[in-house]
């Protein structure tokens, strides 16, 4: 009766607090990619062949061009990378079920030493240690989480992952785009395309350092300079082979 009691107060005090915290982590990563990518890259080269004195008609063309195949491109990445994930989960997870199977008494000694590492004495662990041998399905999440140090991948990550990043990757490649849709002076189009972006990148560095917990006005400026610098970049070049 006392365990049952103790049972129930737990059940209470979990239901009457609830912890914040933040767990879209593999979302955000997606996103920051995707963005930060489409931001840079789009504007860079469409401050290059401004510099080349290129029509807003030429620096639209490439642009989008660019923008569509950065977008497969980028989402191609994330999908092999979540599924080469996947598929490292699952070899590691067969192989620890033979290991279970066939040498248990390592695989209890390993719980064990994980457990001591925690600074919990023999005398604590073994019931822990001897409730997991009974219950294998618990004894192999244990040894994927604590040993391994791996989460079960949601099935639909890989997907998921692609097409956040791509879909990220062209909103923030059609925001450097933009002005050449309503400038047709290119040189024109192009400072807007500065001030645009900029401020684009300033919004999109605060956001990122908010979410990621860093300083969101260090991440801003960050941002912004990486994007600055990969346009003038890519300008200056431009600018030195038309000579």
């Amino acid at each position: 009766m006392a365990l049952e009691r103790t049972t129930e107060a737990e059940k209470l005090l979990l239901h009457q607090h609830t912890e914040k915290h933040f767990t879209a982590g593999e979302v955000v990563r997606d996103i920051i990619i995707g963005v930060s990518d489409g931001l840079t890259v789009p504007f860079a080269l469409a401050a290059g062949l401004s510099g080349a004195n290129a029509s807003s008609a030429i620096v639209l063309t490439a642009g989008i061009a660019e923008v569509a195949a950065g977008a497969i491109s980028m989402g191609l990445g994330g999908y092999l990378a979540a599924k080469s994930e996947s598929d490292h989960y699952m070899k590691e997870l067969k192989r620890e079920q033979e290991e279970i199977i066939a040498v248990p008494d390592t695989e209890a000694a390993e719980v064990a030493e994980i457990l001591s590492e925690y600074g919990i004495e023999p005398h604590e662990y073994r019931p822990v240690v001897n409730a997991l041998r009974k219950n294998p399905k618990a004894w192999l999440d244990f040894m994927m989480k604590f040993e391994l140090g791996l989460e079960k991948p949601d099935p639909k990550r890989a997907i998921q992952s692609a097409a956040t990043i791509a879909i990220s990757y062209i909103i923030g490649g059609l925001v450097p785009l933009f002005p050449y849709f309503v400038i047709p002076l290119a040189r024109k189009a192009m400072v807007a395309s500065v001030v645009l972006t900029l401020i684009a990148l300033l919004i999109f560095g605060y956001a990122k350092g908010y979410l990621t917990g860093n300083q969101p006005l260090k991440s801003a400026f960050q941002t912004a300079l990486v994007g600055a610098i990969a346009s003038a970049a890519a300008f200056g070049m431009a600018k030195a082979v038309q000579g």
